[in-house]
């Protein structure tokens, strides 16, 4: 199998660091507000995924730009001194690539991501450069304070669908993501997190599903991981001692809601 030499040159790659601001378990608390800049997360990374503070859309790092994907749909380019209460962010290096000549569901590019991964006790940031019959996302809205927990602001989010447009214009763009190993879960989000944006940089947002008709899997292994905890007034009072169960359940809920 193809994916084997690539798993092999996964193993065989240096040391790469992954950095990372905030924790998934202070946003399912409601922590919606961090200290890290925008500007700041650019110097530690060209790609990557994350939110803005009162969770004002979806964040996109790619080629080195931070977008915002907001609750509509739409994307924008988001300013260097936004802030951000969660992020992860590395500088990308395709350690391990494979074309997709054929047609690949999100489960079957998961399948082919846990082939190519040698362990699952690293990070892995994932890229998939394509042409899409469909992408099915959803996005946060900007909240207001107080702040509701994380699964109930999740409830009410909008879904957009994207799909080819007529005359036969296809849906081009890039699945960005971080594969992440269970024991991080509350640190980060255990398994699959990604995000979509088009081509035109126009569209956008966590992503639900997709169907790939071609492209390129990009797979870059992350032997580091650097945290930053924000020094806030909110998150220095938060209770973090969650559930593990209750946990996971939440996250599942905010991850695949739809």
């Amino acid at each position: 199998m193809f994916t084997n030499s690539l798993a092999s040159n996964l193993s065989r790659a240096p040391r790469h660091e992954v950095f990372q601001t905030g924790l998934m378990g202070a946003l399912l608390d409601g922590i919606y507000d961090g200290d890290c800049t925008v500007e700041h997360l650019l110097t530690r990374g060209d790609f990557g995924v994350g939110t803005f503070n009162a969770l004002d859309g979806e964040m996109i790092i790619l080629d080195g730009v931070c977008y915002r994907l907001s609750s509509d749909g739409t994307v924008a380019p988001a300013s260097g001194r936004e802030k951000t209460p969660f992020a992860v962010a590395t500088e990308f290096v395709a350690h391990a690539s494979v074309e997709l000549t054929t047609p690949h569901t999100r489960q079957q590019i998961a399948h082919v991501l846990d082939e190519l991964t040698p362990s699952d006790n690293y990070l892995y940031a994932f890229r998939v450069r394509a042409e899409f019959e469909f992408v099915r996302t959803r996005t946060v809205a900007r909240q207001s304070k107080p702040y509701r927990r994380l699964v109930e602001v999740t409830k009410g989010e909008p879904v957009q669908n994207f799909v080819a447009t007529a005359h036969n214009v296809a849906l081009t763009g890039d699945v960005v993501g971080f594969l992440t190993p269970v024991y991080q879960q509350g640190i980060g989000i255990a398994g699959d997190h990604a995000h979509f944006i088009s081509s035109s940089r126009d569209q956008g947002g966590h992503v639900l599903d997709y169907l790939v008709v071609m492209g390129v899997l990009e797979v870059c292994i992350g032997t580091d991981l650097h945290l930053e905890l924000p020094r806030t007034s909110e998150f220095e009072q938060a209770d973090l001692d969650d559930d593990p169960v209750e946990r996971d359940g939440e996250v599942s809920a905010t991850e695949n809601h739809h």
